[in-house]
């Protein structure tokens, strides 16, 4: 936790039953329980958010893609279908066998 061996550990409590005195130790010592235990509930509950947050934006994307890509076969149908009307206006009309 946090890097500290059990021996500097170990100094930090006795540093602290000698500041703090052997009263208000496990007063203080509950509440910094209780102000981690709430740390822990926040950072899991903003961990939690962010990835929702990621989650619908991957989500939108995946959708623009998809809206895009039928967008472009819309769009490259109709090109198709403008040439083949195109090409068939272009084309020579047949000649009538009535010829005179």
């Amino acid at each position: 936790m946090f890097g500290i061996g059990s021996t500097e550990l170990l100094v930090i409590l006795v540093v602290a039953l000698l500041v703090l005195g052997p009263k208000n130790l496990p007063k203080i010592a509950h509440t910094i329980g209780r102000a981690m235990g709430e740390f822990r509930r926040v950072s899991t509950e903003f961990q939690r958010t962010l990835n929702t947050e990621i989650a619908l934006d991957d989500e939108k994307k995946k959708a623009q893609e998809r809206k895009a890509a039928k967008a472009a076969e819309k769009a490259k149908a109709e090109a198709e279908a403008t040439k083949a009307e195109t090409a068939a206006e272009a084309a020579p009309a047949p000649e009538s066998e009535n010829k005179a």
